[in-house]
């Protein structure tokens, strides 16, 4: 075979590879129905170690120029959440939920398989509103994230969209932390760094 068809040949396996990579690229779902943005989670979300006005939903709110309902409640593990889910986030006619979960499982030890069952839960039902998901993976792990491949199945499953690690490179961090796993003003800055461009994605042709 000449230089020129073994060239030929490989463009050819080359865009093969990349369409089949393309098509197996989660989508992530509009939403159909609701009228609210929902951030719901735990203390990570309440904003616990931050200064009035300063917690990650509070600074979406700014910068996005939108009421953002903060359902967040220091404490919550998956199963507490799931719960509460009616209440909480239903009950304000959703059409975005950020859903930042998982840390206190963590810190409680509770089996990743039911972390995950609890949490697929959540979002299932969020996404049968109509309503599009953004999740926030989260680990309290310094060295290794447990997590970190099952929000990504969870998400590209649920056609969900998907911020990883979101305090990577912020916990273990004294600068950007109020205590060892909470944030402090500068570090839910980052937060909100990290969600804006998936938030505003779905704000785009709202």
């Amino acid at each position: 075979m000449t230089t020129r068809w073994i060239g030929i040949v490989l463009g050819i396996a080359l865009v093969v590879v990349a369409w089949l990579w393309l098509s197996d690229s989660p989508r992530v779902a509009r939403p159909t129905h609701g009228t609210a943005v929902v951030a719901f989670g735990d203390s990570l979300v309440a904003g616990r170690g931050a200064a009035d006005g300063q917690d990650f939903v509070s600074v979406l709110s700014q910068r996005t120029g939108i009421r953002i309902v903060n359902a967040g409640r220091s404490g919550d593990t998956t199963r507490n959440a799931l719960a509460r889910i009616e209440s909480d986030v239903f009950a304000h006619d959703p059409r975005i939920v950020i859903v930042l979960l998982g840390g206190n499982d963590f810190l409680r030890r509770v089996p990743v398989d039911q972390t995950f069952e609890n949490l697929g839960t959540i979002v299932e039902k969020i996404r049968s509103r109509g309503a599009a998901v953004i999740l926030v993976g989260v680990s309290l792990g310094l060295l290794t994230d447990p997590y970190a491949s099952r929000y990504e199945a969870l998400a590209q499953r649920t056609s969900s969209g998907l911020v990883p690690g979101i305090l990577d490179g912020v916990i273990g961090h004294a600068d950007l932390m109020s205590d060892a796993v909470h944030p402090n003003n500068r570090g839910y800055a980052i937060v909100a760094d990290r969600v804006e461009p998936v938030l505003r994605e779905l704000l785009s042709d709202e």
